[in-house]
């Protein structure tokens, strides 16, 4: 059993073009929402440089996990008191990855997880996929878990934090306009088919030629949108209490599809 409710407030924000505003900006929302209650602060993909900046940009901007870039992130956390899931950068032998990590309350790395589904030519061409699968971690009784953007689209990723014993799943992102039907409709399909609640902290406004579509989004284990943003910025504040099911006449908890499908060879 977990051991309390999870107070998440996702960031909608446009990209703040250098990070030195980056961080300024990161520090005012976590402020706010630590005084809203939170106890996470959930940032868009790419939050702390900007997204599509082109391979030499995104290159120069990248740093390790280690690196100045979170310790800034950290000595945030800790001022407010409140965890904090960003995205940067990650620097690598060859190009970076685009990485997110789970900053705690204290200012410890308690999770770092790599893109591993990259999205069209601009995406490719600046960043490495991850090299590995996502891993869940305990943060105040919760197992969350970590997930960027593209990737869940892809059914298998939610439903492989979900077999690892996900609670919830985080995911930082920055889907242009043209793709609602990935929070309208995927978000609420994501959670509840694996028995999840699911977290989607979008970008907004533009970045060039790109413009964001906000509509950051929380669902329930049950596929319920417990918030929806709308196009502009923004703090989404919420309450999540730990998932219990019924499933026939008996009361008693209701596991998610991913622990009780026959494996593949049995279908």
């Amino acid at each position: 059993m977990m051991a309390s409710d999870l107070t998440l407030a996702l960031w909608q924000t446009p990209y703040a073009g250098d990070v030195p505003t980056a961080l300024r900006a990161l520090d005012q929302a976590a402020a706010r929402a630590h005084v809203q209650g939170a106890d996470v602060l959930v940032c868009p993909e790419m939050s702390l440089t900007g997204y599509l900046l082109g391979p030499p940009t995104i290159a120069a901007l990248a740093e390790p996990a280690d690196g100045p870039l979170l310790q800034a992130v950290a000595a945030t956390a800790r001022r407010h008191g409140i965890a904090i899931v960003c995205g940067w950068p990650c620097a690598t032998a060859g190009r970076p990855h685009n990485a997110v990590a789970f900053i705690g309350a204290d200012g410890a790395l308690l999770n770092v997880y790599a893109k591993t589904h990259l999205f069209g030519d601009a995406d490719r061409a600046q960043f490495t996929p991850g090299p590995a699968l996502p891993t869940v971690f305990s943060y105040r009784g919760w197992r969350l878990g970590l997930l960027i953007c593209y990737d869940v689209e892809f059914p298998e990723t939610v439903r492989h934090l979900a077999q690892q014993g996900a609670d919830a799943v985080l995911v930082p992102t920055a889907n242009m306009r043209a793709f609602d039907e990935v929070p309208t409709l995927l978000v609420p399909a994501r959670a509840c088919e694996n028995r999840v609640y699911l977290a989607y902290a979008n970008a907004c406004g533009r970045e060039g030629d790109t413009e964001y579509g906000g509509l950051s989004t929380v669902a329930g284990p049950l596929g319920t949108v417990l918030a929806q943003a709308g196009r502009d910025a923004g703090l989404s504040v919420v309450r999540l209490s730990a998932p219990t099911f019924t499933e026939g006449p008996a009361a008693g908890p209701r596991p998610p599809s991913a622990r009780t499908r026959r494996p593949p060879a049995a279908c």
